[in-house]
């Protein structure tokens, strides 16, 4: 698309050093569509290194990334709860003594006194370990969804940033051709006037022209400069830190049907499979809190030392007492089950905003790719030869100057527009990846299959 849109510049170009030979400056230049023309502040190829690619962008972000490490990090803090959680509990240890208020002494000739050892163990119910290590493994498996809930939004958060930095490099490029043309035919519009074959106003005109581009590269240059810290910040650079431009972008096709993505999305996407680990680990803490009405058990050894008669070992076995169920257990059974509801339907909620999100972002992946055929399949090819009508009537004097100009405004336009259409339809694809799990923003396919699930991906 790019190498055509030249070569209608190249050839009008050269249809205007045709009708208009030496006019301007008394001398040929080069065709100005096919110069790559940049502005001062604009960095080069080779000053700040090579071209910026968006494999590079992605993993010095990923690299440095706060959210990400913060995500991993309180997964790993999640997954330390499971062997917490099936643990006995500690036993307890004790020493006393039954006598003189002296530490340890005991009333000679009482055979009451004496010095004592306890240990005391509790045993949970048989189960209950199990299910409150599952609940924290269930836990830990939702905090490992949160971290590629934060990868994949990330991901999309760079593509489009990384679009929108190329799109105003092109934009500011394409304004930078326009303003070349537009001096230029205003020179000749100068020159005609002056031999009193053109109007003054044709003069006037393009000067006007000429300062509304103007105009339009200061914006440019603003939203360039706010995309360029978008940019850093998401890879975790100083805002003010220069970046090379961004590399050539194509668009890639769009190889999967909304239905592919449907299932995809159903199988892959962190929310709804925290969810549905959220329901599993409510569903065990309603089998928890049933158990917990089942008492544990405890063990305690107890060792005493009686001065004048024999040393004594002793053992307790004690129970507890779910005197307090109705408050206590059965109001957490109704809680566990009230909380496995609510996760379900956190779930079915997901899904219903998944489906939107998809359908909307697909909508507008199919409204860029037929626009962008519309611009490389009848747009510019109109355009162009819109021009060189415009060119021809103009050479034998029957259209004014404001036609061509307006002509060759209207096809310079066009390019702008199509490289706005390219991030536009790149970020469609790259919210698709986002909500489906899949590569789709590259021209030719990773190797990820759109049926692939999170535990073979």
């Amino acid at each position: 698309m790019r190498n055509g849109l030249y070569s209608v510049l190249a050839g009008s170009a050269l249809a205007f050093a045709l009708v208009f030979p030496g006019q301007a400056t008394g001398q040929a230049a080069p065709p100005l569509a096919v110069q790559e023309v940049f502005h001062p502040n604009t960095p080069k190829p080779g000053v700040l290194g090579t071209p910026l690619r968006l494999d590079d962008v992605v993993r010095l972000a990923f690299e440095k990334s706060p959210a990400i490490l913060a995500a991993r990090y309180s997964a790993l803090a999640e997954s330390r709860k499971e062997p917490q959680a099936r643990a006995f509990p500690d036993p307890s240890v004790g020493i006393g003594w039954m006598g003189n208020i002296q530490p340890f002494s005991v009333q000679v000739g009482d055979p009451a006194s004496y010095r004592s050892i306890t240990a005391m163990q509790t045993l949970p119910y048989p189960g209950k370990r199990k299910l409150r290590g599952e609940i924290a493994g269930k836990e830990a498996e939702a905090a490992q969804t949160e971290v590629e809930g934060v990868r994949r939004r990330l991901l999309a958060d760079l593509k489009a940033a990384y679009f929108d930095y190329w799109y105003y490099e092109r934009a500011l490029q394409a304004n930078q051709k326009n303003k070349d043309l537009l001096t230029k035919l205003s020179q000749i519009a100068a020159a005609r006037y002056q031999v009193g074959k053109g109007l003054q106003q044709d003069v006037l005109k393009s000067q006007v022209e000429l300062s509304l581009l103007l105009q339009r590269r200061t914006l440019l240059e603003q939203q360039r400069a706010t995309a360029q810290a978008r940019l850093n910040a998401l890879m975790g650079n100083d805002p003010e830190t220069p970046l090379p431009p961004a590399a050539e972008v194509e668009p890639a096709p769009l190889r999967y049907s909304l239905d592919e993505l449907y299932q995809a999305a159903r199988q892959s996407d962190p929310e709804m499979l925290r969810a549905q680990r959220m329901a599993e680990r409510n569903e065990l803490a309603v089998n928890l809190a049933q158990k917990e009405l089942l008492p544990d058990l405890s063990v305690g050894y107890m060792y005493q030392q009686r001065p004048d008669l024999p040393d004594m070992h002793g053992m307790t076995f004690s129970v507890s007492l779910p005197v307090f169920s109705r408050t206590r257990q059965h109001a957490a059974v109704q809680q566990a089950t009230e909380e496995r509801i609510s996760a379900e339907h956190s779930r079915t909620a997901r899904q219903n905003q998944l489906y939107f999100e998809l359908k909307e972002q697909y909508l507008a992946a199919k409204a860029g790719d037929q626009l962008l055929k519309l611009y490389a399949q009848g747009v510019v090819p109109q355009s162009s030869l819109a021009l060189e009508s415009s060119l021809s009537a103009y050479q034998v004097g029957s259209a004014d100057f404001l036609n061509v100009l307006g002509t060759f405004n209207t096809l310079l336009n066009y390019e702008t527009d199509y490289y706005r259409e390219v991030a536009n339809y790149q970020t469609a694809l790259a919210r698709l990846e986002a909500l489906a799990g899949t590569g789709l923003t590259d021209a030719e396919p990773a190797g990820t299959s759109v049926h692939a699930t999170p535990e073979n991906r």
